[in-house]
């Protein structure tokens, strides 16, 4: 009795030191890999936003069926291509439907990655809503610097630098053409409000004060009364900070009222030509000044991903649509994306964010060099100066300053029409 009962006490203490063995083996067991990475989108087919949002989201789709061509994209942390599914919901540019369909990407569909709609506005409703939820978001043309603080780790800007990095080179501009009588006029929102104040700030600290300065509701669409106080004020430089429909209407007072100034500048005919051009007519666009962005301008070096050339190639033989700097833009985030999975060792969102600093300031694709601060926002591009400059009857971009990457001269003061 006491043999049998000891025997059993050894059995016990035996297969309790087995359990204890095989309990932490099994904790440390490598999950099971996805079939499917997962990335929530939003996009616009409607609203004010839907002209940028829209190219914004058919370069990510490009992007994804590029991946998906190959067997899917490559991730590091299995060792093996996972197919890609693009999930996607229509915000209609309204941040409070943007805001529950974010949500619903995250709480219900439980995607890996997020991808944000066009611009700041569509943008700031899912930069609280990935922090809360740990879930990395790539902002793909979010460019409000607030976005981008030290306590939020789950946000990285992919496609453009902050916004009130814009106008750096372009102040730096004006006072190099020894422009005096500046005229500012701006939407009042964040992405509108911080160019002004850092085009401001920097001709300051020139000596240069504007002779006028005003921010109006990002809503305005009739500028007929703005134009006429800015000629009244003999400016000989004036500075539009709008979204497109605020430089679409902006440009068409100024051809309807037969003004003329000296230099106009305007932000989206640098990322959106044809859509400008359609809108305001050559002769509203001719000899105005913008930033130029790729496809217009053409960034070389490039170490990951097509050049300028292959991708129009490719997507305009996929697509058959026009390509601007917004569809380049979505798909330049999903080239971001994909490098952090080849690099990550984990989806955890920390670890990517620790693979996407690994890479930063080596990568340079078809949007130029990505290079984000620790607080995820880009500083790896500067934005030059383009003028508009008719060329054989067409219309064409020039990149006018700084001199190292121009391609000719500004004509200043600005010749009449075409």
């Amino acid at each position: 009795m006491n043999f049998q009962r000891e025997t059993n006490v050894q059995i016990k203490r035996f297969l309790c030191i087995l359990l204890l063995a095989l309990v932490p083996a099994c904790a440390l067991a490598a999950p099971a890999a996805p079939h499917e990475i997962r990335i929530g989108a939003l996009y616009a087919s409607s609203g004010p936003f839907a002209s940028s949002s829209t190219p914004q989201f058919h370069g990510l789709q490009f992007w994804v069926h590029q991946v998906n061509a190959k067997g899917g994209v490559f991730v590091k942390a299995y060792g093996k291509r996972i197919p890609v599914k693009l999930v996607a919901y229509d915000d209609q540019s309204k941040t409070s439907l943007a805001g529950t369909l974010y949500s619903q990407l995250i709480t219900r569909d439980h995607v890996h990655l997020l991808a944000s709609d066009f611009g700041s506005v569509l943008t700031s409703v899912a930069v609280p809503l990935a922090r809360e939820h740990k879930t990395l978001l790539f902002d793909v043309t979010g460019t409000s610097a607030g976005f981008f603080t030290p306590d939020n780790p789950y946000v990285v800007l992919t496609s453009l630098p902050t916004s009130g990095v814009w106008p750096t080179t372009l102040a730096n501009f004006v006072v190099a053409q020894h422009m005096r009588r500046v005229a500012i006029l701006y939407s009042t929102n964040d992405f509108d409000g911080s160019q002004a104040k850092t085009l401001r700030t920097k001709l300051a600290a020139a000596g240069i004060h504007p002779v006028f300065d005003q921010g109006v509701p990002s809503g305005t669409s009739n500028y007929t009364v703005l134009i006429h106080q800015i000629m009244a004020s003999k400016a000989d430089s004036v500075f539009e900070f709008g979204y497109p429909n605020n430089d679409i209407a902006f440009l068409q007072g100024i051809m309807a009222s037969g003004m003329h100034f000296p230099m106009v500048f305007t932000v989206f005919p640098g990322q959106l030509l044809k859509l400008m051009e359609k809108n305001v007519g050559p002769e509203g666009l001719a000899w105005t000044y913008t930033y130029p962005t790729p496809p217009l301008l053409v960034h070389k070096n490039i170490n990951y991903g097509p050049t300028a050339g292959e991708f129009l190639k490719e997507y305009q033989q996929q697509n058959h649509r026009e390509v601007n700097f917004l569809t380049i833009a979505g798909y330049n985030a999903g080239l971001i994306m994909q490098k952090t999975l080849e690099t990550s060792t984990s989806l955890d969102p920390l670890a990517m964010r620790r693979a996407i600093a690994g890479f930063s300031g080596k990568l340079r694709t078809i949007d130029g060099m990505f290079r984000v601060n620790a607080d995820g926002a880009q500083i790896g591009e500067t934005l030059p100066v383009g003028q508009i400059q008719p060329m054989h009857g067409k219309l064409g971009m020039q990149i006018v300053f700084p001199s190292a990457v121009s391609t000719a001269k500004a004509r200043y003061p600005a010749p009449k029409g075409l």
